[in-house]
C-alpha cells in the first residue's frame, strides 16, 4: 500500500514538473511575442511613412506650359436615331468650333464601332481652363440655335455623361490629322491613390508607342468619375493596330511597364471609334 502511494506521489511530482516547464515556456513565448510586437509597433513609427505632398495630382501630372481643360462627352443614342443625331451635330457643332467668341475647340467626334454600340463620343478643348469653360457655358445659355439643338437632341438620346479632364504632361497634345484612321479610346479606372504611380510609369513607357505616330493624347479625370485615365490612339485600320501593338512587345522595357501598371487597374475597357465628317481628327 505504501509503495502504491509512493508511485502515485512520484507520478504527481513528474506531472507537476512538466506543467511548470510548460508554463515557463508559455510565459517566455508570451514575453518574446509581446516584446517583438512592441518592437514592431515602435519600428512602425519610423517606416512606411508617406511624404506629405503640397501639390495636387493635377499640378504634378499636367502640363505647366498650358492651361487647357478638356471635356469628353459620351452620348448613348437610340439606335433608330443615330443617323439623324450625326446630321444634327454636323450642322451645329462646327459653328461653335469656328466662332472665335467661344473659347472652345472641337478636338474630335466619333461613333463607336466596337465596344458600346450606338454611342457618340465628343472631345472638347477649353483654352484657358475653368474660366474658359464657364465663359463658354454662360454664352451658350443665350445661344438660341444651341438651345434648340439641345432640345432636339434630347429626343434622340437614351443617356449621356461627361467628364472634365487634364492632359498628362508627357503625352502629345491632340492635333488635327488626316485620315482615314480608326481611333481607339482605352479607358482605365485606377485604384484610388495610384495616379502618381501610373503617371511615373507611363512617362517612361510612352516612348515605346510613338514610332508610328499612333499616340494621340492622354488624359486623367478631374470632375466626374475620379481616378479615370483615357488614352487615345490612332491607326490606319485594325490590322495596323495589331501590328503596332505587337511591335511594342518586341521592345525591351515595354513588358516591364505593363507589369508595373496592371496591378494599379481595377477596370479597363476599349472602344474602337470612327470619326464623323466634322472631326478634326480624321
Amino acid at each position: 500500500m505504501a509503495s502504491r502511494l509512493y508511485s502515485i506521489s512520484a507520478a504527481a511530482q513528474r506531472l507537476l514538473r512538466s506543467s511548470r516547464a510548460r508554463a515557463r515556456d508559455t510565459t517566455a513565448a508570451a514575453r518574446f511575442y509581446s516584446k517583438d510586437n512592441e518592437g514592431s509597433w515602435f519600428r512602425s513609427l519610423f517606416v512606411h511613412k508617406v511624404d506629405p505632398r503640397k501639390d495636387a495630382h493635377s499640378t504634378l501630372l499636367s502640363k505647366k506650359e498650358t492651361s487647357n481643360l478638356y471635356k469628353i462627352q459620351f452620348h448613348n443614342v437610340k439606335p433608330e436615331c443615330l443617323d439623324a443625331y450625326n446630321s444634327l451635330t454636323e450642322a451645329v457643332l462646327p459653328k461653335l468650333h469656328l466662332d472665335e467668341d467661344y473659347p472652345c475647340s472641337l478636338v474630335g467626334n466619333w461613333n463607336t464601332w466596337y465596344g458600346e454600340q450606338d454611342q457618340a463620343v465628343h472631345l472638347w478643348r477649353f483654352s484657358g481652363g475653368y474660366p474658359a469653360l464657364m465663359d463658354c457655358m454662360n454664352k451658350l445659355k443665350n445661344n438660341k440655335e444651341y438651345l434648340e439643338f439641345r432640345k432636339e437632341r434630347s429626343h434622340m438620346l437614351q443617356s449621356r455623361r461627361n467628364q472634365l479632364l487634364l492632359e498628362f504632361s508627357f503625352w502629345n497634345e491632340p492635333q488635327p490629322r488626316t485620315g482615314p484612321n480608326i481611333y481607339e479610346l482605352r479607358t482605365y479606372k485606377l485604384k484610388p491613390g495610384t495616379m502618381i504611380e501610373w503617371g511615373n510609369n507611363w512617362a517612361r513607357a510612352i516612348k515605346y508607342r510613338q514610332e508610328n505616330q499612333e499616340a494621340v493624347g492622354g488624359f486623367f479625370s478631374q470632375i466626374g468619375e475620379l481616378y479615370v485615365v483615357h488614352h487615345l490612339w490612332a491607326y490606319k485600320d485594325l490590322q495596323s493596330r495589331e501590328e503596332t501593338r505587337n511591335a511594342a512587345w518586341r521592345k525591351r522595357g515595354w513588358d516591364e511597364n505593363v507589369y508595373y501598371t496592371v496591378p494599379l487597374v481595377r477596370h479597363m475597357e476599349s472602344r474602337i471609334m470612327i470619326p464623323l465628317k466634322i472631326s478634326p481628327l480624321q
